[in-house]
């Protein structure tokens, strides 16, 4: 930049993106001072070198923006996670729910984790009817990807975004078509009914509660 540029000849380029032809780099500043700007070599490897006159301090403040809201608009597909405690308030299951909704919307996985403290371990059947819960409510975004299993203390399973989480889905009227007719065009949105993926948390109720069984005997 400026007096740095050590090429022979380079080919400038004004602010406006306009080419002022080949000239040596000390005439490219004398022009870019003249304007109260500055000489920024930007393709030091082409023939000859490409330098531009710009206002370098309003470059780099663009330049910084723009990363800046890339970042903030790029998709998080990592994993999260929400804690829930077997004894959860309504209004707090109901905080935690949107928030899974959120991540699953973002189309970020959800691992969900409920926790357990001293004699809550003698009823992880809360646990599991929790996650079952969550399961159905949230079904419309997302789907169990990892059945509920225990941490040690810890009851937890993961759920996925659905990839066809579309509007189709809320528009579906919840009465089924007479039978002998057509479903004009409901049929396709009740091939994923609510029940699936909460039958999976349920399959896995009754191995918790023999594991329980198993430890307090």
């Amino acid at each position: 930049m400026n007096e740095r540029i050590r090429a022979r000849e380079i080919r400038v380029i004004d602010e406006e993106g306009k080419q002022l032809g080949i000239m040596p780099p000390f005439e490219a500043l004398r022009v870019a001072r003249s304007q109260g700007l500055d000489l920024v070599e930007v393709a030091p490897t082409a023939n000859p070198p490409v330098c531009r006159i710009i206002n370098y301090g309003k470059y780099l403040y663009q330049l910084s923006k723009r990363q800046h809201e890339a970042r903030k608009h790029q998709k998080s597909i990592g994993l999260k996670e929400v804690k829930l405690r077997p004894r959860t308030s309504s209004h707090d299951f109901e905080t935690k729910r949107n928030k899974v909704m959120d991540f699953l919307r973002e189309g970020a996985k959800v691992k969900v984790t409920i926790m357990f403290r001293g004699r809550e371990m003698a009823h992880r059947n809360l646990g599991f009817n929790m996650i079952e819960r969550l399961v159905q409510e949230v079904s419309e975004v997302g789907q169990v990807e990892t059945r509920p299993r225990l941490e040690g203390p810890n009851l937890t399973a993961i759920i996925a975004a659905k990839k066809a989480a579309g509007k189709s889905a809320k528009a579906t009227p919840a009465s089924p078509a007479p039978s002998g007719q057509p479903g004009e065009g409901r049929g396709p949105a009740k091939l994923n009914p609510r029940p699936v993926a909460g039958s999976a948390v349920a399959a896995a109720a009754p191995e918790a509660s023999k594991s329980s069984e198993s430890s307090g005997g």
